[in-house]
């Protein structure tokens, strides 16, 4: 790897700069602490600082970047210069005792030498002075770079020394690998050969990483002690704590260190009084760590740095070019994902998502067998379906009431042939059984889960992990402290007592409110929109009506229905991206304490507002449309001026379907898809030109300076959570379970998706996100009981769909009660009732009657009503209430015994796999086994010394010593106890 030449810029007055010494001002008694700032004006080109991965010198690693506003002098253009080789070396520089240490005293950053009129500014220098003098004080090492091809950005590179790595790795109860290692059972028998043929025949799709390969033995973990040192393998330090894990803990620091400068703390006068005060009550109610730093623009930015570039021929090999070329390729998309690696790269966190979404993937492919086989069965069977066969036979010239009122004319049933014929694919009695087993396929993906993740904790030694989550869930966010100020300092105006200050739910209640009725009101917005497209659905059914061409008013449903749908997925693509500002703003003005308490309120109040948005259409076809329609001459009315439009003879399901479709294709589509790939890269070019613009002004020399690692992180995207990529997902997860009667294929079309979402969410987190820092999980929290809540009531659904959507319940009520041979003939004229035209109320009749070519009497319309001759006409049938109670004794019975099923899978597959409570319990025996072992060596060697000590007084004294004896063994076993 070739060396990175470095360049400095030299302030106006001062040309000769030196680099501080560590060791020389330890020695001078400037620093009490172990760490230092380096201003990083001058440069050593032989330093193989790898471009940024390290500190100048090349030997300190960089373990996170902190980045702020800077402005360079204009008074003086700056003057660069190489440092040649021959300069003087890091352990040969000399210390200006007469230079402030940039960060305590020193001055304003820019280096002009005129008053600073900026107040806001000022402060922000300020603060950040404190606080890089505090990270001192907690033992980090920095240094300043502010000579970068980013203008008006500087960075200040932080180093976790050994000793604070430890000390931290104690405090956070870090499990680190051991000295110990044992062997992990292996099954024996027929299911050890099993194991290796499978291993065998999946070794292709096998990614090429050493972490993912079967693991024989396993390296016991202890929670990190300095005590305990000699326990753990400690043969190269500089490895023992990955770039994860050092960053991990530095970000804990950076949180913990407190910043307590009140604002304008260098004025004078009044305002000096006031910032005193001020000063006081911030030290007393909240101080400012780097969350509140970069909420009020201390700071820019903060992140860890990547391993290293993940694209080129010269590049040096690193996880991140690992990930690149195993993980984040689409070359790769038939291969299972690295997710032991991705564990290491990127936390937990992270590696749990992706190991959801591969444990989801990988459920959904005997989802889509079963989907393809219940389709083919549909399409193998629409031939020999009688109802529709006697839909499509022109013979029986059964004449259907109009439509819409007026422009609508009689139509004959064998136009709806292509319809019914449709439906059949998906409306037979296959589907009933993709129902059943749909919802036991959700029962079974969850049990799946928790296994897979029980073997994960194991694997990633998180198992006991609760207690040491607490610590990090309790840090305040940077907008409750300041929340908390405010009301402390409204107290002390009233001269109230001011301890103990924080928000109780009176502060909160005007957000709480707010949340209600902005809530309600998106809710009722999307109601609105829902039925402002039934309006249009109406209205355009009535205007392709008049339309003179046989073939357009042959598709009018058709027609109709896609053009409805596509206005729908416009709306819902449009309002989620709206919802999803909503709920984050919502959750803002609560001020919720913790950022665990943050996400799971936003999480709430997204995926409400965004469940709403995206099945609210799909719920009115389902369950609403041609439920509330009357009969002719009697129609119900929106607005006394639109009627209620009906559903097709051959049912509401094919609609469903093209509905469902449709909206879970468009969503995947263009907002999963298009979205995730086109606005990043959008966002990126507009940086890219921005960057581009503010280049023009620098130095010829600058812009040819090379970029540093923490500069090309810089310009990538931050990292703005999971909760978009979870949301994504379980929206998803509803329409392959909630409606799935009405569309098998869902799974299928979910599975596709998901193959390329991997690949695609892969290679933003590699190549497009900065890399976000690694944060412990053992769950992936809330959302695993929004999958079993949708589970639960995608049962529900799927009962109501299949009792009141379809026509399985009307069939076997006219199957097993009406039918005179046994079979489905009759079925269709069974299910229509006849109407006199004569009945239709005044101007609602069709203005051409002899449309047909004849004078129609009796029309025909899809309900179970009294005919026109009877007593009662026009009343509710028997026949009615037999079907109605039919398809509620189904809808009970469906839900109770898929529930029963579903349960009996919970409690058949246990959590916790055998061969992991076994292995967990083994460790356990082994770390007692470990500690037994060294006590016992302490109290041999405790032993030995007393022993010899014995001996060398036994010539002098002539009493026993045994008294003396028994003394220090009473005294090292209370110890040990």
């Amino acid at each position: 790897m070739r060396v990175n030449e470095k360049y400095s810029t030299l302030p106006a007055e001062d040309r000769s700069v030196h680099i501080i010494n560590i060791c020389a001002i330890e020695d001078l008694g400037c620093l009490p602490s172990e760490g230092t700032l380096l201003n990083s004006l001058s440069v050593n080109p032989d330093a193989k600082c790898k471009y940024g991965l390290y500190f100048r010198d090349g030997k300190r690693k960089v373990d996170y970047i902190l980045v702020y506003p800077h402005k360079r002098p204009s008074s003086s253009r700056p003057l660069t210069r190489r440092v040649q080789p021959n300069d003087a070396t890091p352990g040969t520089r000399s210390v200006r005792q007469d230079q402030p240490l940039p960060g305590k005293g020193s001055p304003m950053d820019g280096g002009s030498s005129e008053p600073s009129t900026d107040h806001h500014e000022d402060d922000k220098h300020f603060r950040r002075e404190e606080y890089e003098g505090n990270l001192l004080e907690a033992g980090l090492e920095l240094e300043r770079d502010e000579d970068t091809k980013i203008p008006g950005v500087g960075f200040v590179k932080i180093h976790a020394p050994w000793s604070v790595l430890c000390r931290e790795a104690e405090f956070l109860k870090l499990k680190m690998p051991t000295k110990k290692m044992y062997h992990i059972s292996e099954t024996h028998g027929l299911l050890k050969t099993i194991n290796s043929m499978l291993q065998k025949l999946t070794e292709p799709i096998q990614p090429r990483v050493a972490e993912h390969r079967p693991q024989t033995t396993k390296t016991l973990s202890y929670p990190f002690s300095r005590e305990k040192q000699h326990l753990f393998d400690l043969a190269d330090k500089d490895s023992f704590f990955d770039s994860k894990t050092r960053s991990t803990i530095v970000y804990e620091i950076l949180k913990r260190t407190t910043c307590t400068k009140a604002k304008y703390s260098m004025g004078q006068g009044e305002g000096r009084k006031k910032d005193s005060a001020l000063l006081t009550k911030r030290r007393k109610c909240g101080k400012y760590g780097i969350t509140s730093l970069l909420a009020n623009g201390v700071y820019s930015a903060a992140y860890p740095l990547h391993d290293g570039d993940y694209a080129g021929d010269n590049v040096e090999f690193n996880d991140r070019k690992l990930l690149y070329e195993e993980w984040a390729s689409y070359r790769v998309f038939y291969k299972y994902q690295p997710i032991d690696l991705v564990r290491k790269y990127f936390g937990e966190k992270i590696g749990l998502y992706f190991a959801w979404l591969g444990a989801y993937t990988q459920m959904l492919i005997p989802a889509s067998v079963v989907g393809i086989i219940v389709f083919l069965y549909g399409c193998a069977t629409v031939d020999d379906n009688i109802p529709s066969m006697e839909m499509c036979d022109q013979r029986n010239n059964i004449t259907m009431c109009p439509l819409c009122d007026r422009t609508c004319s009689y139509w004959k049933m064998s136009s709806a042939c292509a319809t019914a014929r449709a439906s059949h694919l998906f409306d037979n009695p296959a589907t009933v059984f993709f129902s059943v087993f749909m919802a036991l396929w959700a029962a079974t993906f969850m049990e799946h889960w928790k296994r897979k993740q029980m073997r994960l904790n194991y694997l990633w030694d998180l198992t006991g992990f609760e207690e040491d989550e607490e610590a990090v869930k309790d840090h305040p966010r940077a907008e409750y402290e300041a929340r908390v100020l405010q009301k402390s300092l409204q107290k002390e105006l009233k001269h109230k007592e001011t301890d103990k200050v924080k928000l109780t739910w009176k502060d909160r209640f005007p957000a709480y409110f707010t949340n209600l009725v902005s809530i309600i009101f998106m809710i009722a917005v999307t109601f609105a929109i829902v039925l402002g497209v039934i309006i249009y659905r109406i209205s355009m059914a009535a205007a392709l009506a008049m339309n003179s061409s046989p073939s357009v008013r042959s598709n009018i449903r058709v027609t109709v229905t896609a053009t409805a749908v596509i206005i729908n997925l416009v709306v819902i693509i449009l309002l989620d991206e709206v919802y999803g500002c909503i709920a984050r703003w919502l959750t803002t003005i609560e001020v919720p304490k913790t950022e665990k308490s943050f996400e799971d309120r936003l999480i709430f109040k997204a995926f409400l507002l965004k469940f709403v948005n995206s099945y609210t259409p799909i719920f009115y076809v389902a369950f609403f449309k041609g439920r509330f329609v009357g009969r002719p001459g009697d129609y119900v009315y929106i607005f006394h001026s639109f009627r209620m439009e009906e559903c097709a003879p051959g049912g509401c399901l094919m609609e469903l379907c093209i509905q469902l479709s449709i909206i879970m294709l468009g969503k995947q589509l263009i907002q999963n898809n298009l979205f995730e790939i086109g606005i990043p890269k959008m966002k990126k070019f507009i940086r890219y030109l921005k960057l581009r613009r503010r280049r023009l002004h620098d130095h010829e020399e600058h812009v040819r300076k090379p970029q540093q690692r923490y500069e090309v992180d810089y310009n990538l995207e931050p990292f703005a959570g999971l909760t978009p990529e979870y949301m994504e997902m379980i929206i998803q997860f509803g329409f392959v379970t909630l409606f799935v009667a009405s569309f098998p294929l869902a799974p299928l079309f979910a599975l596709l998706n998901n193959i390329i979402e991997i690949r695609l969410d892969a290679k933003k987190f590699v190549t497009e996100l900065r890399r976000p820092v690694a944060i412990r999980a053992k769950d992936i929290g809330i959302w695993y009981n929004i999958l079993s809540g949708i589970g639960k009531l995608a049962v529900i659904i799927n009962a109501f769909v299949i009792s009141f959507t379809s026509d399985f319940i009307p069939r076997l009520v006219y199957l097993y009660m009406y039918s005179q041979n046994g079979t489905m003939h009759g079925f269709v004229n069974h299910t229509l009732s006849s109407f006199n035209v004569s009945d239709f109320q005044n101007g609602t009749a069709p203005s051409d009657p002899l449309d047909l070519g004849y004078e129609v009497q009796i029309c025909r319309y899809k309900d179970y009503r009294e005919p026109p001759w009877s007593q009662h006409k026009y009343d509710v049938s028997k026949d009615f209430w037999a079907v109605l109670a039919a398809r509620l004794a189904f809808v009970i019975v469906f839900q109770n015994l898929v529930m029963f099923m579903s349960d009996f899978v919970d409690w058949v597959i246990p959590d916790i796999p055998k061969d992991i409570s076994q292995q967990i319990h083994k460790e356990k025996v082994l770390m007692v086994e470990l500690f037994m072992r060294e006590e016992q060596g302490k109290q041999q060697l405790l032993d030995t010394w007393m022993e010899k000590d014995r001996q060398r007084e036994g010539p002098c004294n002539n009493h026993t010593p045994k008294a003396p004896s028994e003394a220090p063994t009473l005294e090292f076993q209370g110890g040990a106890l």
